[in-house]
């Protein structure tokens, strides 16, 4: 069970991964041992997956954003194996999901320009059948983070 005091600091963890603990441990109005022991904790329960850095896409070269929607006319297991792996060695998709509806799989991908778009969708098709691909587009991002909420733990 987690108390409000868990669910701060992974609140704040996920705004600041950096903050030291001192910093934190005063936000959450812990001691420093006790809110080390708190996160070590959360880490070994699997509540803190892992911790990362954030870069900034425009300095990184990667500002434009394509989402691509693909249908499949294959949906074995081993189909769906050589997808992960195909996707999983482009790394400029940052983030691929099945879905429900009409199209089987979004991917989200990170590019320096819409045209390298062709680039990541021919390294796609040369190893796997697809039966239709279409892309969107980012033209502006509304909302942006990984944050998701804490409120729901028990």
């Amino acid at each position: 069970m987690l108390d409000d005091r868990d669910r701060r600091i992974l609140d704040m963890l996920q705004k600041d991964a950096g903050i030291s603990v001192t910093d934190l441990a005063e936000r959450v109005a812990l001691s420093v041992s006790a809110c080390s022991r708190r996160i070590q904790r959360l880490e070994e329960t699997g509540y803190i997956a892992r911790r990362i850095v954030v870069l900034d896409r425009e300095r990184m070269g990667v500002p434009t954003t394509v989402f691509a929607l693909v249908k499949t006319a294959h949906h074995s297991d081993e189909w769906t194996e050589s997808f992960r792996r195909i996707i999983s060695d482009i790394p400029e998709i940052v983030e691929a999901h099945r879905l429900t509806g009409n199209h089987d799989y979004i991917l989200k991908i990170v590019l320096p320009r819409v045209e390298h778009y062709d680039v990541i969708y021919k390294q796609i098709v040369r190893k796997l059948e697809l039966f239709d691909v279409s892309a969107s587009i980012s033209m502006e991002e509304l909302k942006h983070g990984m944050a998701i909420p804490v409120g729901y733990v028990r």
